[in-house]
């Protein structure tokens, strides 16, 4: 695979979140390269977004699954129990297991690439004892390998009224191409979101990001930079992931993104890509100060889960 790496020529601050979240660790790239010439490409963004379609979804009284999207990368999952419930997804040996909100559809990605996921419904029964209410399969035939970082999920919450994708909406329309427009939401959450200390401090179990409230207080934790950062370049037809991961020395836990072109290397300031494969982006190393030992070549990160 080509080596690609995003180099960040500054200082940034390493939060440690504290999530307890399962699932299968991606090969999101890395290693040096040259960032290659420009060309200048047709840029033509459009909104990615996710439906629910409630007639073909399958389930119980309490539980509903739309599995009709499963080429496109994601399911619909609605809730309408009262109860705790959790959903564990799992393909081969990997699993990935989230807190389900009720009274709302939620999406969820099939990050694991092609094959046959198991959905499993889990509700309370006492303390931290679940049992199943339902649970159902589909053999996975993507038609994009990026397809599951394209669209709205639980982690990157957004719809076409959101107030990050309009902005996302504005700086698309106004950048040349797809440089400009990374280089415009890159800037733009470093500059008006901060690092909220006393969130970090009082993080729980389960925490769920809103793009939108992160926007509007102008301030959060590397979980709400990374799902900010998603949200507005996903809508947009920018494949985005979320990673969570440790970052050495240290090993702090820590969120991130990595994004995705196909067209050739581009350059600028902060960041410099190579075509056809993974760049890193890390929000809150570029929109906060801390020591620069936690600055490296990308080597000193190591990838666990993505959504």
């Amino acid at each position: 695979m080509t080596g690609r790496r995003v180099t960040i020529a500054i200082m940034g601050l390493i939060l440690l979140c504290g999530l307890m979240i399962t699932g299968c660790g991606g090969d999101s790239g890395g290693g040096s390269g040259n960032s290659g010439e420009k060309t200048n490409v047709t840029w033509s963004p459009q909104f990615y977004g996710a439906e629910f379609h409630e007639d073909q979804a399958e389930g119980n009284d309490k539980v509903k699954m739309d599995l009709s999207t499963a080429p496109e990368g994601y399911v619909g999952l609605r809730a309408t129990t009262g109860a705790k419930l959790k959903l564990q997804v799992l393909k081969d040996s990997e699993e990935y297991i989230y807190d389900i909100r009720n009274g709302r559809d939620e999406f969820f990605p099939l990050q694991c690439g092609d094959g046959v996921y198991t959905f499993k419904v889990m509700e309370n029964a006492m303390d931290s004892k679940y049992f199943e209410i339902y649970s159902c399969q589909a053999d996975v035939q993507l038609a994009d390998k990026n397809a599951p970082f394209l669209h709205p999920n639980q982690y990157a919450d957004y719809t076409a009224d959101s107030a990050c994708v309009k902005q996302a909406g504005e700086m698309a329309a106004s950048a040349g191409n797809e440089e400009e427009f990374v280089k415009a939401v890159y800037d733009g959450i470093s500059k008006s979101i901060t690092y909220d200390e006393a969130k970090a401090r009082s993080i729980k179990k389960g925490y769920i990001p809103d793009p939108d409230a992160t926007m509007a207080s102008g301030k959060g934790i590397c979980f709400d930079y990374a799902s900010l950062a998603a949200s507005m370049l996903r809508s947009q037809g920018i494949p985005t992931k979320i990673i969570f991961g440790y970052v050495a020395p240290d090993d702090l836990y820590h969120a991130w993104n990595m994004f995705y072109t196909e067209e050739n290397g581009w350059s600028s300031v902060e960041f410099s890509v190579n075509p056809d494969d993974w760049s890193r982006i890390d929000l809150t190393f570029y929109a906060n100060g801390t020591d620069d030992k936690f600055i490296g070549d990308g080597s000193n990160y190591t990838e666990v889960y993505q959504y």
